[in-house]
């Protein structure tokens, strides 16, 4: 019996898998970003089961972020193997939701790489890395992120591309790697705003 059509309803209302790994802290963050999309998909007039899926997308995002690296190492594929816990939970929920029989790739897309983007990223992969970014319990200046999300979602567009070049910097200043499809994420939003 194919359980995800339960599993993502179920996440939509904040009822994550058994198998999730989220503290108290976590979860909070989770509402926090369920409510941007919420927001936003109304905003954008998304129907229903849209403004559905992006609130399951929103829980789920997060859904492993406090199990341990060696916990996540075994469910992500190779190219995934050399990234630290804070960004290996995205793929490892991706690759469970897979495992329980989701197979809407945009959203498996959006929750894998929802720390790192991609290019490939459709609204709702862009919404939700915008809305990680953006939730209102982050503490990093609220002010700059106030702003930004005051302009959600109607300035998507130019959001997301600023956002991409915050994150570039932060790895840039903190002598990070850049993984690739963080770098093609970029250079897709580049090539939309410069021809």
């Amino acid at each position: 019996m194919n359980r995800a059509p339960a599993l993502l309803h179920a996440a939509a209302r904040g009822e994550l898998p058994a198998w999730a790994r989220a503290d108290e802290p976590r979860r909070r963050h989770m509402a926090g970003v369920a409510a941007l999309l919420n927001e936003w998909a109304s905003a954008l007039a998304l129907p229903d089961p849209d403004r559905e899926r992006w609130r399951a997308a929103a829980w789920l995002h997060d859904s492993l972020r406090t199990a341990p690296r060696g916990e996540l190492l075994p469910l992500v594929p190779p190219e995934f193997r050399d990234l630290p816990a804070r960004v290996l939970h995205g793929p490892a929920a991706a690759a469970r939701l897979r495992a329980d029989g989701v197979v809407d790739e945009p959203l498996l897309l959006a929750i894998a790489h929802h720390t790192l983007g991609h290019p490939d990223f459709d609204v709702l992969g862009q919404a939700l890395y915008a809305a990680d970014f953006l939730e209102p319990g982050r503490t990093f200046d609220p002010l700059l992120r106030a702003t930004m999300r005051a302009r959600m979602p109607a300035a998507m567009g130019d959001i997301v591309p600023e956002i991409v070049r915050l994150r570039l910097i932060h790895l840039l200043r903190s002598g990070r790697r850049i993984r690739p499809e963080t770098l093609a994420f970029w250079n897709a939003l580049a090539k939309r705003d410069h021809g």
